[in-house]
């Protein structure tokens, strides 16, 4: 095992909250009565909806298709009847058409992903292999949801010497990704050698925080029977080490420029559970239709891991979890640093949910916001290095030029910012709102 690394700038150490979910398994859910699937589950343009209200339709159908460059098709997670198409409001704020399911549970209609040929699937071609990709509606699982097939796709002129998968989950309460990494480990490898295939790698490292060292060491106990060139590369526990500007730092010891992407260094990010959705869509031709979402908070009365499929109302969830020990205060998607606060438990999960967190009065901070007292701890905390008290004085002043020419845009909103300042002040709201201003300016 290698030593344990991390990036060198900033950073925060929220409490982890992990326990709650950790040591419980994945646990599968039934197919919900009806889904509501959006068509806008990923970074980019929504799909174009390419079914009607009546259709009958099938588990891994195509029903939106990513007509843009950057974009992803959308499929079926179920079997049934298109009862609507309408627009929705995601819990992270979006508006997005959506297609409204009414499933069909007959054993003669469910569809059966079944294994493809080995010898076949070593004879794909790196094209065949983005095909698939493309043609599966795969992105990325650790949050952005960027369309796979386009990160995967390097650019003439361009070399991917490094290809680091991503398996972090530096959020706090998350463990979607720890409870696969132990269950899954196999498919998790053989989805990492099709991605290393399709890049052209030359080495290959998994990045994992020191907290989740079983998951670890069972990763690197089978990349040594199987004889893979992997490296397992464990890293401190430290937010927001699995951004992949940090995750590279503390792994090949190169920064991406500002502005620029991880390409640039010769380096391609992945999460393990794209992988893993890697794996599915080529060795068994199934699209993205479900995924493992943590479900979990002081509210909640059993917290675990469920896989469910796409297009499955949060309520569910809920329910799946033993339901409500009291009631949440606050309803958040996604981890509590960078997720958003929602709260129609109607809304759908989608490709990108890695969590579903029902938080209590005792899990908030309810100091009132106070002047900036320069204290310089946001600055401190920084991973990115910028002046966050600078930024958001610009924002507040309507001078967005001056923001924008102090690298706003090299903002991640990882929230370390807002997490240490003492006076309460909401930084990353800030920033957001100065990001939206200077791109319509």
């Amino acid at each position: 095992m290698l030593k344990i690394r991390s990036f060198k700038k900033g950073g925060i150490h929220p409490h982890g909250r992990k326990s709650l979910s950790e040591t419980v398994q994945i646990l599968g859910l039934p197919k919900p009565a009806t889904v509501i699937i959006p068509m806008s589950q990923h970074l980019g343009a929504p799909a174009i909806v390419c079914v009607s209200k009546g259709d009958v339709v099938t588990a891994g159908q195509k029903i939106g298709s990513g007509e843009s460059f950057i974009s992803a098709d959308i499929h079926s997670s179920v079997c049934g009847t298109v009862k609507d198409i309408k627009s929705i409001v995601l819990a992270n704020g979006i508006e997005t058409n959506a297609v409204i399911i009414e499933t069909d549970d007959l054993p003669e209609n469910q569809i059966e992903f079944t294994d493809i040929d080995i010898e076949l699937i070593n004879n794909f071609t790196q094209q065949e292999l983005l095909k698939i990709i493309k043609d599966s509606g795969i992105v990325g699982m650790g949050g952005a949801a960027f369309p796979a097939h386009v990160k995967f796709n390097i650019p003439k002129g361009k070399k991917a010497k490094y290809l680091v998968i991503n398996g972090v989950e530096c959020e706090p309460y998350l463990t979607a990704d720890h409870r696969l990494m132990l269950e899954h480990t196999d498919e998790i490898l053989k989805g990492v050698s099709l991605i290393s295939k399709i890049i052209n790698a030359e080495q290959v490292i998994i990045g994992i925080e020191a907290n989740k060292m079983n998951a670890a060491l069972k990763i690197e106990k089978l990349i040594a029977e199987k004889g893979l060139p992997f490296i397992v590369q464990p890293l401190k526990v430290r937010y927001p080490q699995g951004d992949e500007k940090q995750l590279l730092k503390a792994t090949i010891g190169k920064e991406v420029p500002s502005g620029g992407l991880p390409i640039e260094i010769g380096a391609v990010v992945s999460n393990v559970g794209t992988a893993f959705a890697i794996f599915e869509a080529v060795t068994k031709k199934k699209p993205l239709i479900e995924r493992v979402v943590t479900v979990t908070g002081d509210a909640v009365k059993n917290p675990g891991n469920f896989r469910t499929v796409v297009g499955t109302p949060i309520k569910i969830l809920i329910e799946a979890a033993g339901g409500f020990k009291e009631e949440p205060v606050k309803m958040v998607a996604g981890g509590p640093m960078m997720g958003f606060a929602f709260f129609d438990l109607e809304a759908p999960v989608t490709k990108g949910t890695s969590g579903i967190l029902a938080l209590t009065k005792d899990n908030l901070d309810y100091t009132s916001e106070t002047a900036c007292i320069s204290c310089g701890k946001c600055v401190m905390v920084c991973p990115m290095g910028l002046q966050p008290t600078r930024l958001y004085k610009f924002i507040e002043n309507s001078k967005f030029s001056d923001a924008m020419a102090l690298n706003l845009m090299d903002c991640k909103e990882c929230g370390c910012c807002s997490f240490s300042c003492p006076a309460k002040i909401p930084l990353v709201h800030g920033f957001k709102y100065g990001k939206k201003m200077a791109r319509k300016k």
